[in-house]
């Protein structure tokens, strides 16, 4: 989700902050109109945009998506959203410009995760699937699931909106010297990465994995974690739906990937669901992912980031030396006692394919 928590909404949204993201990114039609202003103002999308190497992080959540995208965007060498484009999204070029006279440093504080990394307005973070709400042409958010998106949800005219906003999220960013690549970090885009292949040929599709029960369990106490902030304040939970986050807490939605049925009966709150949870969405994408997706080993990352950050430069076309090995650190994580067996045996049988297919 969003790092935007409790302790971040408090110190940076007042009561009108507040009201005005509820009347943005609540109103469907506000969100459109806003886009379409937008492309008044913004500058045409460049002839060769298209084939540039753009790149789209996307995959569980807890899988380190986020230290990904920090460190890459870290490299000035590409533009991404921030916290600074909130709540006109879908306006990046008229809002940066209308806002910039205003705009105030802001002061760091931890995410509402709890795991260490800080937030300010001048942090990249997941705010694409605001267009994805607005402009897919029937929903694919349900009461129980997140669902996948076709041609049939996603036709040519969106695709076209979606480059337009892209574009426009590049032509705005005046912080980074010679940008021209785009950057997304949505944990949703794996609901659609045939979408995006078909927008952006030449993309890079980045999805990182991590050992199977260090990683459900680090999803288990984020949907502890979060359900009881959402109880506590009910405004994060009507913020993460608005910004389609519903990877756990009171709004948690699983993707709708062959064999989630059987997680409609299942108990959230316990490792088993979450180790199942992770079996079918690396078992669809290590079956359905575009040709040419790249598995990061995250693991690896932590474990050799010096050496695995030079294998990934190389892929993604960037000179290692804009890559900071120093944001990854290997931690020691928990491991439950209590787990069914046969799933963990089932999910290392995967785990050892992303491994192969990483390599």
């Amino acid at each position: 989700m969003g790092g935007r928590g409790p302790k971040f909404v408090k110190e940076r949204y007042s009561a009108l902050d507040r009201l005005l993201h509820r009347l943005v990114l609540g109103s469907h039609a506000i969100r459109s109109l806003t886009y379409d202003l937008n492309r008044i103002v913004s500058p045409a999308v460049p002839e060769n945009f298209i084939d540039r190497k753009h790149i789209f992080v996307s995959g569980l959540a807890r899988s380190g998506t986020s230290i990904l995208l920090r460190c890459l965007f870290g490299s000035q060498q590409f533009a991404t959203l921030t916290y600074r484009h909130m709540p006109f999204v879908l306006a990046p070029d008229l809002w940066m410009k209308a806002s910039r006279k205003f705009q105030i440093e802001s002061v760091a504080s931890e995410r509402a995760h709890g795991d260490g990394l800080s937030v300010d307005f001048d942090t990249p973070e997941a705010f694409e699937e605001i267009f994805w709400l607005t402009f897919s042409l029937r929903s694919y958010v349900a009461e129980e699931s997140l669902y996948l998106q076709d041609s049939d949800d996603i036709n040519q005219d969106t695709i076209e909106k979606f480059v337009c906003f892209v574009s426009n999220v590049v032509s705005c960013n005046d912080k980074a010297l010679g940008v021209a690549r785009y950057l997304s970090k949505n944990n949703n885009n794996v609901l659609r990465l045939g979408a995006l292949r078909r927008a952006f040929p030449s993309a890079c599709l980045l999805v990182p994995f991590r050992e199977p029960l260090s990683h459900a369990q680090s999803l288990l106490s984020q949907q502890e974690r979060f359900s009881k902030i959402q109880t506590q304040d009910p405004y994060v939970l009507r913020y993460m739906n608005w910004l389609g986050h519903h990877e756990f807490g009171l709004n948690h939605k699983p993707f709708c990937f062959p064999g989630s049925k059987k997680l409609k009966v299942a108990d959230k709150y316990h490792i088993d669901y979450w180790l199942a949870y992770w079996i079918i969405v690396y078992r669809y994408l290590i079956e359905r992912s575009p040709k040419g997706t790249i598995f990061v080993n995250y693991d690896l990352l932590c474990r050799y980031p010096e050496h695995s950050l030079h294998s990934l430069a190389r892929k993604i076309e960037i000179h290692p030396a804009h890559l900071d090995p120093t944001v990854f650190m290997e931690k020691k994580r928990s491991r439950p006692s209590h787990y069914d067996k046969a799933l963990l045996a089932e999910a290392e049988l995967l785990h050892q394919h992303l491994v192969q297919l990483s390599a």
